[in-house]
């Protein structure tokens, strides 16, 4: 599976971006597809999920009510739309798939199996 991840860029806190992430390949057995990010200097955390058959999403509290997670089972592509943002979102985010039948949890990001390349979102104050 191949994630190609775009529409990060620099603006203002209180803007918004959308980010889209594009699956290839055996796209037909991933479960979930999860958002994490990960600023400088600490670890990667969990952002959204969403479930490929089906529409439960996730989120983490932090961005619960500001983010939104979507899918497009036809394109094959989920997006992240990021509304009211604040400095603190600033990260590079990462998309990923998860192919498991059995796992721990969608907010684990060692239960993913593939991963996008990242990219660069930048909110100033």
């Amino acid at each position: 599976v191949q994630l190609q991840a775009c529409g990060g860029g620099l603006v203002q806190a209180g803007g918004s971006l959308r980010l889209s992430c594009a699956a290839s390949g055996r796209t037909s057995i991933g479960r979930y597809m999860g958002w994490f990010r990960q600023a400088p200097g600490k670890e990667r955390e969990f952002v959204a999920a969403i479930r490929w058959s089906g529409d439960s999403t996730y989120y983490a509290d932090s961005v619960k009510g500001r983010f939104t997670i979507s899918k497009d089972n036809v394109k094959n592509t989920v997006y992240l739309q990021m509304n009211s943002l604040k400095p603190e979102d600033t990260a590079v985010y990462y998309c990923a798939v998860l192919m498991k039948t059995f796992f721990s949890s969608v907010r684990n990001a060692n239960e993913y199996d593939y991963w996008g390349q990242g990219t660069q979102v930048t909110v100033s104050s």
